[in-house]
């Protein structure tokens, strides 16, 4: 038990580190020598250092410190630890990719700046550590007072890009908005994964009829669901089943070719553990 804690430990480490990399340089080559800057307490770091000439990578450190340790309580120990050890990763990164410019072509800075950028944040956030103090900040402010964690980091990110183009330019601040928009969208991505899947429910009066062409023409399987009509009143038998989106239009045509009346519903699902769903998805 023990040895696989450990392993689960050091797996995250690696992730951490790996992202933790990525973000540094995505800061140091593409939005920083472009005067583009990332919400929370990457973004106010970013301008000190341009106007302070302090290293970024130290402001960082600095900046995060405080809400790294007002997370002990709150988060864990494990989360800190990985927090602290990204942040330290960080800062390193962006020192080591200082003298490596990519591009100052602003929109490909924004763009691929934030691509990269996102990917990191995500890898990291979900092996469960931050590299930003404004999110740990968060989530104890909306407790106290009521804020959403999303409301609070939007306010807080208004002040900085106003900042950003009082000490830049109103350019440098509508890019560096952009860039928080393809970060955002990327960070989603990472955190809910690519292949995403549909979860489908149907009901039918031909329910078990539907369920068996499921089966033998899509070699999916389905679950049988009692219901009662709200409205009739009368039993009513539901399909659930999980599916891939390349099966989904050719299962539409089944349940239609069937019962036309049929009501079905198909939700978004990102992440399948266990079933034979996932067993055709990892070849086993």
């Amino acid at each position: 038990m023990k040895s696989k804690l450990v392993l689960k430990f050091l797996r995250k480490l690696f992730f951490v580190t790996f992202g933790a990399v990525i973000a540094g340089f995505a800061l140091a080559s593409f939005l920083s020598p472009n005067n583009i800057i990332d919400g929370g307490v990457i973004g106010v770091s970013m301008i000190l250092s341009k106007v302070s000439g302090i290293n970024l990578g130290l402001l960082i450190m600095l900046l995060n410190l405080p809400f790294i340790l007002l997370a002990w309580k709150k988060m864990g120990t494990r989360f800190v630890v990985l927090t602290a050890y990204g942040n330290v990763i960080l800062a390193i990164s962006t020192n080591y990719f200082h003298a490596v410019h990519v591009t100052s072509d602003l929109l490909l800075a924004t763009v691929f700046g934030g691509i990269i950028l996102g990917a990191g944040v995500g890898t990291i956030l979900k092996n469960e550590a931050s590299l930003d103090g404004t999110e740990i900040l968060s989530l104890i402010i909306s407790r106290k007072f009521g804020f959403s964690v999303g409301e609070f980091i939007l306010i807080i990110n208004i002040f900085i890009y106003v900042a950003a183009g009082l000490v830049f330019s109103w350019g440098s601040a509508m890019y560096s908005v952009l860039t928080y928009f393809i970060v955002s969208r990327v960070i989603d991505s990472v955190m809910e994964g690519f292949n995403s899947s549909k979860s489908v429910r149907v009901i039918s009066d031909e329910a078990s009829v539907i369920g068996e062409q499921l089966i033998e023409r899509l070699d999916i399987s389905v679950t049988y669901l009692q219901g009662v009509g709200g409205y009739s009143g009368e039993d009513k038998d539901l399909i659930y089943c999980v599916i891939s989106r390349l099966e989904l239009p050719k299962m539409l045509d089944i349940v239609q070719e069937i019962d036309s009346k049929a009501f079905v519903s198909v939700v978004d699902v990102h992440e399948v553990y266990g079933g034979k769903f996932r067993k055709k998805i990892s070849g086993k």
